[in-house]
């Protein structure tokens, strides 16, 4: 299946909208393929090779989830680990976003 979603933009969430129901949710997983679902939410795990390149890393999701305006939670945990987790927080649930952004993060990952 191809990944059209890098060509998507995240358009705002206010709330009032309804999370993705679990057939959606199961139609966009393949495309982000890096991604797995833990508690209703998008999560992927990298290891890198030390601190400054995990931290260059997340520098560059940071400028990404700006343009997008839409962003994930971001942990650096033991000095060279970091996890993603998207979530769309107003409607405490997925979105299509959260697939966006998690499409457009695997491809600056390397």
């Amino acid at each position: 299946m191809g990944n059209d979603l890098t060509i998507k933009k995240c358009v705002p969430c206010e709330g009032g909208v309804e999370p993705m129901k679990e057939d959606e949710v199961q139609k966009y997983l393949p495309m982000v393929t890096q991604w797995i679902l833990e508690e209703g939410k998008l999560v992927r795990r990298l290891r890198f090779k030390d601190f400054k390149e995990a931290i260059a890393f997340v520098n560059k999701v940071a400028d990404l989830a700006e343009s997008e305006q839409h962003h994930p939670n971001i942990t650096v945990f033991g000095w060279n680990n970091v996890k993603l987790t998207c979530f769309t927080h107003k409607i405490k649930g997925l979105h299509l976003n959260d697939f966006i952004l998690a499409a457009k993060i695997d491809g600056i990952v390397n």
